[in-house]
């Protein structure tokens, strides 16, 4: 469940591992053959486990050598205790989900903090692809409208608009396009979003 080219995974892999702690416990939801668990493990030394529901990337993981649970994400993760994650790692996986709100209030719950990246629907190619009648296709965005498996495009605003509304304090953040941080306007030039979250009190 992760919708990404390989040829960008080295990238991605380097943002997120630059929130994780040495040693950490983590759980990465939707983790494809667990290549991101491999590289977390061999640059963090952590100690991590995936769920996903594909029974090929199953194989592909304990292949790996990875701990992985097979498990569909739009029925919660009840068999995991809450705080039992030092992170909790959603990438890539948050526009495919039906259950948005539901799956992020359980990553906060397993979770001490959470990790969320997605392909940002607000970068200026994808709102000139629809200005000219199309939908968008692109890198982050590599599927034609008819076989798509996203169904909950959003922008960087309308994700942090959902935080503030959800109790989600957003700790960091990093906008990335291609393997360069975007700064200025960056709901406009940022390809690849990148978030690093915690549950607030109340």
């Amino acid at each position: 469940m992760t919708y990404i080219p390989h040829t960008d995974f080295r990238t991605d892999f380097y943002a997120i591992a630059h929130w994780i702690r040495s040693g950490a416990r983590v759980l990465d939801l939707g983790c494809g053959e667990g290549l991101l668990l491999s590289y977390l493990s061999e640059t963090r030394n952590i100690v991590g486990y995936g769920v996903d529901i594909d029974d090929a990337n199953i194989l592909a993981c304990l292949n790996n050598k990875i701990n992985v649970i097979q498990g569909d994400l739009e029925f919660g993760l009840s068999i995991f205790e809450s705080k039992s994650f030092d992170y909790v790692i959603l990438s890539q996986t948050l526009q495919a989900m039906r259950n948005t709100n539901g799956i992020i209030k359980e990553m906060m719950r397993v979770g001490k903090e959470g990790i969320i990246t997605f392909p940002n629907f607000g970068h200026w190619r994808n709102r000139l692809q629809i200005a000219c009648g199309r939908m968008p296709v692109s890198k982050t965005l590599p599927y034609q409208w008819f076989d798509t498996p996203n169904v909950h495009l959003c922008t960087l605003v309308d994700f942090e608009n959902f935080c503030g509304q959800h109790n989600v304090r957003i700790l960091e953040r990093r906008i990335m396009n291609r393997d360069h941080q975007i700064i200025f306007a960056p709901n406009l030039f940022g390809a690849l979003a990148f978030y690093r979250l915690e549950q607030q009190e109340g």
